[in-house]
């Protein structure tokens, strides 16, 4: 795997981190990921990471943590901007120990700037990069997107880019460096494109809601069918325009592409709803119109297509969880494997492998133990038995 021999430290954090960490490890890296004592945590996003429980608080703790910076690649680190530092354990600190360690911060706003130390989310981050002033319908308030493009898209996938990048470097020049990941930043950094086509393509020039992309045009909307489905149109180009008017049974002249956009809408709308899904999908299929059904993540990991990529993992096809994405892109040498496979719905567990862990770093068992007794580590019950197994 493309990733094989990197070894990945991920701190427990809320979900852009554990994302980033699982994108390193469904391509062969080997991640542990930190877990804090005693505290109860549901990681749907943890399949075949190892776990240790570590309390960074305590000096030992922090001795161990150290050990566990001087062996590794990457850190991926999710605090608010500071904490580290207050710990001492921040990339001062550690890069000192490891030259050679990327060093990996994300956050939603940086680790500098006036909002640095700001608590936030998803839609905060997204409203401050500009990006949710351009979402939402004609007439109504920006819409919040579901929290993929700041927590997942700018925030986890942007941070595990900087980590390869800082990995390919690190190739040349033997030295590690600090990935500062704001998730503002990357989502702001996703809407390049818009940015800079607006005053140039007559695309976003109009208020929110009445662009070509934005669901202001007839022909790039969703439209509900006879069973209360959903069809999504894109039908941008001409030719592809013209071709779901086709489909369709309409005539151009009735409803032209740059003409009346609502009253346009509302042909096509009357339309769709005289059909089920199923019976548009039939009609579609296989065209250049543009058009496809809306379907729920079951349904899609079940559409043909999708099977015959292998896009889905579904329950029974070797893991007890929900159906789950398998990694992108695809490598035609090197191709990711999900870690959801061939683990149960609960298979992360916080503190599984903590014994193990320690082992490697050379503590004995006596010293293991002792750590657990003082509290400076944790472990799982059930793991603990299997590692002393």
């Amino acid at each position: 795997m493309a990733l094989k021999g990197v070894r990945v430290l991920e701190l427990a954090g809320l979900a852009p981190a554990p994302f980033c960490g699982m994108l390193l490890a469904d391509f062969g890296a080997t991640v542990t990921k930190i877990d804090a004592m005693n505290k109860a945590s549901v990681e749907v996003l943890g399949a075949g990471k190892e776990s240790i429980r570590l309390d960074l608080k305590h000096d030992k703790g922090k001795e161990v943590f150290r050990k566990l910076c001087a062996a590794s690649d990457v850190l991926i680190e999710p605090f608010r901007a500071g904490t580290m530092e207050r710990l001492g354990l921040g990339p001062d600190d550690i890069l000192t120990i490891n030259p050679r360690l990327i060093y990996a911060r994300l956050t939603g706003f940086g680790q500098s700037g006036s909002w640095a130390k700001s608590a936030g989310h998803d839609i905060n981050y997204v409203a401050l990069s500009g990006v949710l002033s351009l979402l939402g319908r004609a007439d109504q308030p920006p819409t919040p997107p579901l929290n993929l493009l700041a927590d997942f898209a700018g925030g986890g996938l942007a941070c595990a880019m900087g980590v390869l990048l800082a990995l390919v470097e690190r190739a040349s020049s033997g030295r590690g460096q600090v990935v500062d990941a704001a998730m503002t930043e990357g989502v702001a950094y996703l809407a390049s494109w818009v940015g800079r086509s607006r005053g140039v393509l007559p695309l976003w020039d109009a208020e929110r809601g009445r662009n070509w992309l934005d669901s202001g045009a007839h022909f790039y909307d969703t439209y509900e069918t006879r069973d209360g489905r959903h069809m999504a149109v894109g039908a941008i180009e001409p030719q592809f325009y013209a071709e779901l008017l086709d489909k369709m049974g309409l005539e151009e002249e009735a409803v032209p592409q740059h003409g009346d956009w609502p009253a346009a809408r509302q042909v096509l709308a009357e339309r769709f709803r005289e059909r089920t899904q199923a019976e548009w999908c039939s009609v579609f299929d296989g065209s250049d119109a543009c058009v496809t059904p809306v379907l729920t993540l079951e349904e899609a990991a079940r559409h043909p297509h999708n099977v015959a990529r292998g896009a889905f993992l579904r329950p029974g096809e070797g893991h007890g969880g929900p159906t789950v994405p398998q990694p992108a892109p695809k490598l035609s040498r090197t191709p990711g494997v999900s870690r959801a496979a061939g683990s149960p719905a609960d298979g992360y567990v916080p503190g599984k492998d903590t014994r193990r862990v320690l082992r490697e770093l050379g503590y004995s068992d006596a010293q293991v133990q002792r750590l657990l007794d003082e509290g400076v580590a944790g472990v799982d019950e059930i793991g603990d038995l299997q590692a002393k197994l």
